[in-house]
């Protein structure tokens, strides 16, 4: 029997599907044979996004820790050539990390200071859609766990006016209500999976 997390309940289910996400993305670099593959990611291959998502996981011990994006930048390692070994390396650091983390604890983020619980949903929001990304670019399942989606659903649907002004995505892309929840959530990220890759 697990030990209950320290973050509470709704952090333990957001513990849960940053262990799914991570367990979903992993399941793709698995299917990679080809690293320079283009993405849905603009002029990221598949390296590229692969590296991206790993060294998002290299912060969260550090950053966890208390300590600020300045000390914790001159801590990371550079990674090696092995991204498939990376991964799981690095995604085992930040999942141990998060389950020991304490509620109390503040983040201090490149843009803000935020709670723990805060920055372990964007994390999962970000693994998420990058999941789809490296299925669409390795020709892999895109179809997303729909926990996760609609999880991942209430992070960015609230911030949807400011997603693309934050630069970190593209323009959003008009989709129905009635489409499935999966492609509304992309769409909102500037990703259209209506269209073949």
């Amino acid at each position: 029997m697990t030990s209950p997390s320290p973050l509470g309940h709704e952090a333990t289910t957001w513990l849960r599907l940053q262990k799914r996400a991570h367990q979903e993305f992993g399941a793709r670099v698995a299917l990679v044979s080809d690293w320079t593959a283009p993405t849905p990611d603009g002029d990221w291959d598949t390296a590229d996004l692969v590296r991206h998502v790993i060294e998002e996981q290299q912060w969260v011990p550090w950053l966890l820790s208390g300590l600020s994006t300045k000390q914790a930048q001159s801590r990371l390692h550079k990674l090696g050539e092995n991204l498939a070994e990376e991964w799981h390396r690095y995604s085992l650091a930040a999942t141990t990390a998060w389950h020991d983390a304490s509620p109390e604890q503040p983040v201090n983020l490149s843009y803000d200071t935020v709670e723990v619980i805060d920055y372990l949903k964007e994390q999962v929001a970000d693994v998420t859609i990058h999941t789809w990304d490296l299925a669409r670019a390795v020709g892999a399942e895109e179809a997303l766990d729909e926990e996760l989606v609609a999880a991942v659903w209430t992070v960015f649907e609230p911030q949807r006016e400011t997603l693309e002004a934050s630069g970190l995505f593209a323009s959003p892309i008009p989709v129905g209500e009635d489409a499935p929840l999966q492609s509304r959530l992309l769409a909102l990220t500037g990703r259209d999976d209506r269209v073949s890759a």
